[in-house]
This record gives structure tokens, sequence and C-alpha cells, in this order.
């Protein structure tokens, strides 16, 4: 498991701005992220597995997609790699199309991606915890 702070500006008009704590179970193809807010609430659980994927904001309100990358563009903004945010933590630099990864500060638990196609960029980055 994995947890941190994880962030997202989509820099789009107007531009989008997400950010949370978060804790990462699973893998690519079977997993779990919830988000956190500053103040400990949960803003979101985000579960998949092959062909589905759900997005629990509580209450009741329970959101289901066709896929990991409709879930989280409609959770953060924008489609984040799953697959390769995997990769990325394990420091593996895995190549997403339109996606470009620095994991130049891995070692001291800090990924940075950017987003420049498809449009808008978007900058994605995580803290881990330690």
């Amino acid at each position: 498991m994995w947890t941190g702070r994880i962030s997202l500006n989509v820099k789009s008009e107007p531009e989008q701005f997400f950010s949370a704590a978060f804790e990462l179970k699973g893998q690519s193809e079977r997993g779990e992220l919830t988000l956190i807010s500053p103040l400990g609430n949960v803003l979101g659980v985000l579960r998949w597995s092959p062909g589905e994927a759900e997005l629990d904001s509580g209450k009741g309100n329970l959101q289901r997609f066709d896929s990991v990358n409709a879930l989280m563009a409609q959770a953060t903004g924008a489609a984040v790699p799953v697959s390769a945010l995997f990769a990325w933590l394990q420091g593996d630099n895995a190549t997403v199309n339109g996606w470009s990864a620095d994991l130049s500060r891995h070692s001291e638990g800090r990924i940075f991606a950017t987003r420049m196609q498809p449009l808008p960029q978007a900058d994605l980055r995580v803290v881990l915890d330690r």
C-alpha cells in the first residue's frame, strides 16, 4: 500500500486543481484509491477491476464507469494513467501515450508527470509518506 499526497493541475479554461491525501492499494488491474481531505474526511473511494470501476463519494452516492480511466477523469479532472502510476510508484519509468514522467526524485518519494496530449496539459505530482 502507498500513502501520501497527490495533486493534479489541469491547464484548462478555467484551470482545474485537485489535491488530496491518498491511500492506494492493489494493482493496476484491480485496486482501490481513497482520497482524503486536509481535515481527514474521506472525499471518495475509487475501486476498479477488469471492465468496471466505481466512485463512492459517501452517503449512498455511488457512480459506475466502464473503465478506470473514465473513473479517474471524473474524480480528478483528467484521465490519470493508473497502470503507469503503479509503475512510477515502483520506480519504473513506464511510457504512456501523451504522458512524460520525471522520476529523478523517486528515491525521495516524489514523482512528477506531465500530460501533453490530449490537451489541455495536466501536471501530476505525488509525494509519498516516509
